[in-house]
């Protein structure tokens, strides 16, 4: 039997505000533990919450970033459970009236195509604390530093069919938020975190399976390897005769599986009530287009204009658009160079090679997209080759010089066009291999071509790499041939 999985995902977005949703505790990472809850935070008696309309604001813009509802009214909520991270007993959230309404995401698929993916509502709440399980000798700690820090979380429906697809849609969301500001998207510091909903079926069937839900993933990697498990996990149990039960569990990354943690709850196990310390939030029609207006342009248009305006491959504005900084870093070179294809083809490759290599991001590349733009200059202009072009990122990656035009000075890199002095070399090559010229000479039309390779690197080698390789192609064909 063919099965289908199907997935949705509740993500976790902390966002960027100063203080906590409901009162003005820092939210800092990395504070020594319990330095950062105050008397609200913890709930205690005679203290009242003020939202934050930082929170507000955030929400409604990704509402509008996702083509959302933005309902005039939402309303919070008190969320009933206990746990030892959760001082009040009760966290205040959203369920019945949230702060963004339906919406859809168009994400990008790895064939090139494009899948749309609803949002079912997207709601403010508090985090909880956190629970510490290390070097306490048995016995677990409890950080408060989190308690009361605003989360936006965003439920989509199942319309996903894979883990691809699923990784996708929270690049998506990570790529949004960053480019709105409104989240740095950490996922290692817990910025950014996921619990993804996973059931099968029978392919062609229309009845949803049922679904267990795995906690808290927190990098694509192991959102990816998490639903792979959890989909496999259930078929088998299926094909062997059993039934999946809906249940919480979590991933272990270590030992790559999900394990059970707890029967699934409902609303009601929850006790939903609305809030009695907070009113209704109301909003009108100018706040809304007010923000609407400030929204900078998104990954879908940025998109959309590298492949209409500047001419790119659906794959290269995929990459480019994926993260705020590293467009603005293209956009830049672009526009000092005025060359899109030849910037996108730099910082896609070499560039995007060296800062994988060093495990760094854009922000920390030590070549700015000023340098980046004069390498490429040099290149325009014939002043220096490719090979030469590697050499020049290379001293400039090592701050070996400010500009491509101190390096190529420095390093005589500059491009020997004069004809005359490729012919010199040439003959000096030439008259050094005669046993291979004889063989080029006697060897049949169709095989000279890989042949006159071995002569063209003995030329860039004797030039050291300055020759144009464009004329020492022409001038070799031409004495080869003589």
């Amino acid at each position: 039997m063919q099965w289908e999985a199907v997935i949705g995902l509740e993500v976790h977005v902390q966002l960027a505000t100063q203080s906590k949703i409901f009162s003005g505790s820092s939210i800092a990472f990395g504070a020594e533990p319990n330095t950062q809850a105050n008397v609200i935070d913890l709930g205690m008696p005679g203290v009242l919450p003020v939202l934050n309309e930082k929170a507000v604001e955030m929400a409604i813009k990704f509402g509008l970033a996702v083509h959302a509802e933005i309902p005039e009214r939402s309303v919070f909520e008190r969320k009933n459970y206990f746990y030892p991270d959760l001082p009040k007993g009760y966290q205040t959230s959203q369920m019945a009236e949230p702060i963004v309404g339906l919406g859809y995401l168009d994400i990008p698929l790895e064939d090139g195509g494009i899948k749309r993916v609803r949002i079912h509502h997207a709601h403010l709440e508090e985090d909880a604390g956190k629970s510490l399980h290390e070097d306490f000798h048995g016995m677990t700690g409890v950080d408060l530093n989190r308690a009361g820090t605003p989360l936006l979380e965003i439920v989509s429906e199942p319309d996903m069919n894979s883990a691809r697809e699923a990784v996708a849609y929270l690049k998506a969301i990570h790529a949004i938020v960053t480019y709105l500001g409104i989240s740095d998207g950490n996922m290692a510091e817990g910025s950014l975190r996921c619990d993804a909903n996973v059931s099968v079926r029978p392919k062609g069937q229309e009845k949803l399976g049922t679904r267990c839900e795995i906690k808290n993933v927190n990098s694509f990697r192991f959102v990816e390897k998490a639903i792979n498990h959890e989909i496999q996990r259930q078929i088998e149990l299926i094909e062997d005769g059993g039934r999946v039960i809906q249940q919480t569990r979590l991933y272990d990354p270590d030992l790559d599986e999900t394990r059970a943690m707890r029967s699934k709850e409902e609303a009601n196990d929850y006790r939903y009530f609305p809030c009695p310390d907070l009113l209704p939030v109301e909003l009108d029609e100018a706040y809304i287009q007010h923000l609407k207006e400030t929204l900078p342009e998104l990954p879908e248009q940025k998109r959309q204009r590298f492949t209409e305006q500047l001419g790119l491959s659906a794959y290269d504005a995929g990459v480019l658009s994926s993260s705020r900084a590293l467009a603005e870093y293209f956009d830049r070179v672009v526009e000092l160079s005025g060359d899109a294809k030849l910037a996108a083809n730099w910082v896609t490759g070499e560039l995007s090679a060296q800062l994988n290599r060093e495990g760094i991001e854009i922000e920390q590349a030590p070549v700015a997209p000023e340098q980046l733009a004069g390498l490429l200059k040099r290149l325009q202009d014939d002043t220096i080759n490719g090979k030469a072009a590697k050499q020049v990122f290379a001293a400039l990656w090592a701050g070996e010089g400010h500009t491509a035009d101190e390096i190529i000075e420095a390093k005589g890199l500059k491009q020997v066009t004069d004809t005359g002095a490729i012919e010199a070399v040439i003959d000096e090559v030439l008259a050094a291999n005669p046993a291979q010229v004889e063989q080029y000479r006697a060897a049949e039309p169709e095989k000279r071509g890989k042949m006159v390779g071995f002569f063209v690197g003995q030329v860039m080698k004797a030039s050291k790499g300055t020759a144009n390789p464009q004329a020492v192609n022409q001038l070799l064909a031409k004495k080869l041939e003589g």
